[in-house]
């Protein structure tokens, strides 16, 4: 049987050497308080052994983990994914490795913040898009680590995220703009039990640009369905469902928007001509179904929150520790002017030329 060889450690290589361990971690670590003649005649030495630093000793003699944990609702759903493409782009090339922890539901989250004490191996939190409780939120602080919040804001820890309520006005103003006077928002609610702070944020904006167009926002014509695909089946089929149905419908995501608009087309209500529907995101999806829609940059959310994370790491402080990006409205084929005629009567559909 042939023995593995005994693999060479710090203490072989400041023997060799003819200095202290600790005088081999600094020099190989970059540290300071070593000669530069020193700190060569190490590394040279290192390189005719084929040594390698080993990347936990050498965070360890510097006092940090080298870690950043990424703890997100969701890896499957693309926005989380475009988030955490973004992290772990700003991330590659660093010495920084990444952790991942998904909580989907209610159990897993608290279990993951009652757990927080074990979290100490990292050095930063990335948070993406999660919404915690106060006390959640008081566990956090009593870390001591770094925590930046992307896709929302956590008190005054570093964040990265959009301004909702322009992205909710900028979707209606749309509307308003292409002359719609009666304009309904299938908003969402989220699978937490906490609040989620983005759809009142966008119901604020598209309330905000109505008004300043002189429109009446009717109670009636903004609903909130669960956030998906499924929402927006359910939400548009109540909105055709009014004695007097919307010309135009903000929706709270592109996601729901395509439930919208399966739903428009399975009654046969032709978009624009009929009915004008927007969402925002602009989901990787968005162009295929021709949707008029808000941009967000989503991966450059997370490539901001990655970065963040690393400088306060590296300097202890950042300059600008708020970060909020713009979005811009993408017009497509699902927006137009309103109908000429009374628009959907009684939920009954209208032809491509207007006609009940």
């Amino acid at each position: 049987m042939v023995k593995r060889p005994a693999a060479l450690n710090m203490a072989d290589l400041a023997e060799r050497a003819g200095v202290s361990i600790a005088t081999v971690s600094r020099a190989l670590s970059g540290s300071p308080g070593v000669s530069q003649e020193t700190r060569q005649r190490i590394k040279e030495l290192a390189d005719d052994l084929s040594y390698a630093v080993s990347p936990d000793a050498a965070r360890l003699a510097r006092g940090s983990t080298g870690r950043i944990a990424v703890v997100t609702p969701d890896v499957a759903h693309w926005f989380y994914a475009a988030m955490l493409s973004g992290i772990v782009t700003a991330l590659h090339g660093t010495d920084l490795d990444v952790l991942l922890y998904e909580v989907k539901d209610e159990p897993q989250r608290r279990r993951f913040f009652e757990d927080l004490p074990a979290r100490r191996q990292v050095d930063a939190l990335i948070l993406v898009a999660l919404p915690i409780s106060d006390d959640e939120r008081r566990r956090l602080d009593l870390m001591g680590v770094t925590v930046v919040m992307a896709g929302g804001t956590l008190g005054e820890h570093p964040h990265v995220r959009i301004d909702d309520v322009a992205a909710g006005r900028q979707a209606a103003t749309h509307l308003v703009r292409a002359g719609h006077q009666r304009i309904a928002m299938i908003n969402s609610s989220g699978t937490w039990s906490l609040e989620y702070a983005a759809p009142s944020a966008r119901q604020r904006g598209f309330t905000e640009a109505l008004e300043a167009g002189g429109i009446e926002v009717h109670p009636d014509l903004v609903i909130h369905h669960q956030w998906g695909s499924h929402g927006g089946v359910k939400g548009m089929s109540e909105l055709l469902s009014l004695p007097e149905p919307p010309t135009a419908v903000v929706t709270f995501s592109d996601e729901v928007a395509f439930g919208a608009l399966r739903t428009l087309r399975r009654a046969g209500v032709s978009v624009p001509y009929a009915m004008s529907v927007i969402g925002i995101d602009d989901h990787h999806l968005a162009d295929m179904f021709d949707l008029t829609t808000v941009h967000q940059p989503v991966a450059q959310q997370g490539i901001e929150a990655g970065r963040l994370a690393q400088q306060i790491l590296e300097q202890g402080e950042v300059a600008s520790p708020h970060i909020t990006l713009p979005t811009h409205l993408v017009a497509r084929g699902t927006s137009g002017p309103p109908p000429p005629g009374p628009g959907v009567r009684a939920g009954l559909p209208l032809n491509d030329h207007g006609v009940g």
